[in-house]
């Protein structure tokens, strides 16, 4: 059963998703771990949980912390269960390094396959200075007890939906149209999020919540999976306490790819958040 169902509050270092996205380092450079199943949607894991476990891997292998932007190409999907990760230091500095990360699975003949390969510069958000200059808004989100859940609508989609276990979600209403079998054609998707089992958010479910959203196909009027190419998530500080707020927005659709835009807002108001990925549809 996921720890949802705890009355206990989660805290950060002791929770289902920091267990979840754990490593264990085999050698230098290389680290093990088992995908869990618990963070699967229609048949393949999750992509922003597996740039959380690349996260965690590049976070050991380079001596700073905290990820500032991570680039990610989806190779093939990934599925539940064993994985190794092998990292490579591409730079290292006294304000930022760089490295590049690959998830390995294996086929049904034993060879190695490549899931995903990223490329990240990590730093330390916590020296950044406090000048802010930005024409950014948080989105205007009604209030919690006004938006619905996974619980409140329908049948899941087909296939696992565990994710939705894990997540606390409460989207707001305008966006919800292609539930009710009449999307608006905006491609905006708009949430209160954070983890179902009350842990706080910090830099590495950031990468998560930018992925975790219903996808903006869907109030498009397109169904089904719409596996992610391409994500690039940009860290810019250090969430506070509380729920977080995600934005996303789709504004061209051409050749059967979309790209989609998010930000992520904390509880003071802050953009802590971007990232942009390019994702393929299935066109009826």
């Amino acid at each position: 059963m996921p720890e949802a169902a705890s009355a206990t509050r989660a805290t950060i270092g002791d929770s289902e998703f920091d267990r979840d996205t754990a490593v264990t380092r085999r050698a230098p450079g290389v680290y093990d771990i088992d995908l869990s199943a618990g963070w699967t949607i229609i048949s393949a894991v999750n992509g922003g949980y597996l740039l959380a476990v690349l996260g965690r891997a590049l976070a050991d292998a380079l001596p700073h912390a905290d990820p500032f932007t991570i680039s990610a190409h989806y190779l093939t999907a990934s599925q539940p269960g064993p994985a190794v990760i092998r990292t490579d230091v591409v730079r290292t500095g006294r304000t930022l390094s760089t490295g590049q990360a690959s998830l390995f699975q294996y086929d049904e003949e034993g060879k190695e396959v490549e899931r995903i390969r990223v490329l990240a510069s990590y730093g330390a958000l916590d020296t950044l200075p406090d000048d802010v200059r930005t024409t950014a808004e948080p989105p205007v989100i009604p209030p919690m007890d006004q938006c619905f859940g996974p619980q409140d609508g329908p049948a899941p989609v087909e296939g696992s939906s565990a994710i939705t276990d894990r997540l606390m979600l409460k989207l707001d209403p305008s966006t919800l149209g292609w539930a009710l079998g009449a999307p608006s054609g905006k491609g905006e998707m708009r949430s209160w999020f954070g983890l179902a089992d009350g842990r706080d958010a910090d830099p590495f479910s950031l990468l998560l919540a930018v992925d975790a959203l219903p996808p903006t196909a869907f109030e498009i009027g397109i169904k089904g999976w719409v596996p992610t190419v391409e994500l690039t998530v940009h860290i810019r500080c250090r969430p506070a306490p509380g729920p977080l707020r995600v934005s996303i927005t789709t504004r061209n659709l051409a050749g059967g790819f979309l790209e989609e835009d998010a930000e992520v807002w904390d509880s003071e108001d802050r953009l802590v958040a971007q990232s942009r990925q390019l994702a393929r549809v299935r066109l009826p």
